[in-house]
């Protein structure tokens, strides 16, 4: 007996109609489809970070001029 809290209701999921139970696995996969996505957006940010002060180093160090 599987139970998913939808705005603040406890549900018993064994007790769904099959519609509702799609459309509860289709928020779960959204949610986790989210939580992804903001998860690889800060590897993105922490690898940007990295490469933004790498160039000032380089500049820094007048290795601007190629």
């Amino acid at each position: 007996m599987a139970k998913a809290t939808i705005d603040g209701t406890e549900y018993d999921t064994d007790t769904m109609s099959e519609e509702a139970k799609g459309q509860l696995q289709n928020v779960v996969f959204c949610d986790r489809k989210i939580a992804d996505m903001k998860n690889e957006a800060a590897i993105i940010q922490t690898a940007r970070n990295a490469y933004a002060l790498n160039l000032s180093k380089l500049l820094e160090n007048g290795d601007d001029k190629g």
